[in-house]
This record gives C-alpha cells, sequence and structure tokens, in this order.
C-alpha cells in the first residue's frame, strides 16, 4: 500500500496540489450567497479540460455539484489523450478509444451525460502544434452556440500552466484568448454571417490548477463522487500504464482515493479551489 500511495502522489499529486496551494493567494472573493456558482440551478456551464481526466481531478466536486442541481455542465475535451501509455503493444487508435471511455465513465458518475461531452480531437502532447487561429475559432464558436454563465478552465496565470506542461499551456491560453474572440464579432466574422451566432461576454471563469485561488468550494457532499469518477481513468496509473489491463487494481484504486482524500481536506470539510475572474 505504501508504494501504491507513492506512486499516486507521483502521478497525480499535482494537480491536487497546485489546486490547493494558497502561499500567495488572493483574497477569498465576496461573493453574495445567492449567486455562488454551487448554488446554481438552471444554467449553463462550460468546462474546458486539455486531457481526458484533467477535467475530473481539477473540479469534478463542482461538476457533480452542477449536474445534481439540475444545471447544464458541458464538458470540452482539447486532446484524445492518445499517447499516454507505456505498452509496447497500445496504439494510439486504441489508446483514444479507451480514454474516451473513461472520461465517459467519469463524467456518468459526475452527472454528466455523454451528450455532453465535446471532444475537439486533438492529438495527446500536440496542441502547442495546431494552428492557433483555428483552435481559438473553434471555442469561440462553442461559447457562442452555449452562452455559459460560466467557464471553468485551467488558469492561463499560473506559472504550472506557463512552463511545464504543453497540452495545459495551450489549452489555458486558447481558452481565455476566446473569451475576446467570442465577444467582438469581427474577430470570426462568419460565426455572424453563415452560423448566426451573436457575439457573447462570458460572465465569469473559474479557473482550477490555480496557485492564486480565491474562491473556495465545500465538496464534502460529494467528494466521494468525485474520487470514484478519479479511479475510472485506468489506462493512467499502474499497472494499465505499463501493460494495459481494464480494471484498476485495488491496491491503487485505494492509494488514490486515500490521496485525494488527503489533498482535498480543509479543516473538517473537503474542498475544490479556483480563480475566480468576474467580467468587468
Amino acid at each position: 500500500m505504501r508504494n501504491a500511495f507513492r506512486m499516486i502522489v507521483g502521478l497525480i499529486g499535482f494537480c491536487w496540489i497546485v489546486t490547493l496551494a494558497t502561499p500567495a493567494a488572493a483574497e477569498e472573493a465576496k461573493v453574495p450567497e445567492a449567486q455562488r456558482v454551487e448554488n446554481w440551478t438552471g444554467k449553463t456551464v462550460l468546462v474546458f479540460t486539455p486531457h481526458p481526466d484533467d477535467d475530473t481531478f481539477g473540479c469534478g466536486g463542482i461538476m457533480a455539484i452542477l449536474a445534481k442541481n439540475d444545471n447544464k455542465v458541458i464538458v470540452v475535451l482539447y486532446t484524445n489523450g492518445n499517447k499516454g501509455s507505456r505498452d509496447l503493444e497500445m496504439t494510439r487508435e486504441r489508446m483514444a478509444r479507451i480514454r474516451k471511455a473513461e472520461e465517459e465513465a467519469a463524467c456518468a458518475v459526475l452527472g454528466i451525460p455523454k451528450e455532453n461531452i465535446i471532444w475537439l480531437g486533438y492529438d495527446d502532447g500536440d496542441l502547442e502544434y495546431a494552428d492557433p487561429q483555428r483552435l481559438r475559432g473553434q471555442v469561440a464558436k462553442l461559447i457562442k452556440q452555449y452562452r455559459p454563465d460560466a467557464v471553468f478552465s485551467v488558469d492561463p496565470g499560473a506559472p504550472y500552466t506557463r512552463w511545464i506542461k504543453t497540452d495545459h499551456r495551450m489549452a489555458a491560453f486558447i481558452t481565455k484568448d476566446a473569451f475576446i474572440a467570442a465577444e467582438w464579432h469581427l474577430y470570426y466574422p462568419q460565426h455572424w454571417l453563415v452560423d448566426h451566432l451573436e457575439p457573447y461576454r462570458v460572465p465569469v471563469a473559474y479557473y482550477y490548477y490555480s496557485v492564486e485561488p480565491n474562491y473556495t468550494v465545500d465538496i464534502s457532499d460529494v467528494v466521494d463522487k468525485k474520487l470514484e469518477a478519479a479511479t475510472k481513468y485506468v489506462s493512467q496509473f499502474p499497472p494499465s500504464v505499463d501493460k494495459y489491463t481494464p480494471e484498476m487494481s485495488e491496491q491503487t484504486s485505494r492509494a488514490m482515493i486515500q490521496f485525494g482524500r488527503q489533498r482535498s481536506k480543509e479543516d473538517d470539510k473537503y474542498v475544490e479551489k479556483f480563480r475566480r475572474e468576474a467580467s468587468p
């Protein structure tokens, strides 16, 4: 169990750590209770995620809360996760199918149907080499189509995002840039002239994987769902990452849940933290 625990720390630890780290945290955002995102009902929320799993690790708790409260949660995945395997018999095509099934299974646990999952389909690790203007246009178009009350995305301001992981960095910057492109119709005039989509300003963004969080959500009621959803990403963890097997070992599952609880615990509750940024 100790070795499995260390393995989980190495593989997913940073995702939880940066979400909760607060050495330079901004002052907690003062939001009236009725306007707090965890109290919303009947709203539409877009969640942008670099890979199949970042959404669950970064904001799976609030996703479950929003779904439970009858909000429409749309998950947009930039990449198909088709390279994350050390199994020499694995192919990219098979890996993409596996990751797709895992994402759908995780979202189902959180209460989000597969019909609400959008795959942009870029190759794992290659997002930064995609045409940025085309990519930004795809995201801006989705924003205009769904007109979300809030967007969740990787924090484009975190050092981790800027310098460490290429897909995270590109996804964060493109999502943020698409806010501007969605607001001003002349960035992509075809969206209005051909698709009849009006410009739209994103009212508020919640950035996960942030080192400067200013918004805390109590996920105690749904933490078990978040951790169960995390265990659906079987292919990302040993032994499956080395030699694929469709079942996660009991040892790995227990270690993931134990570590996830430890990293999410704050005082007597479990939390997720975000950097909240409202439109002026």
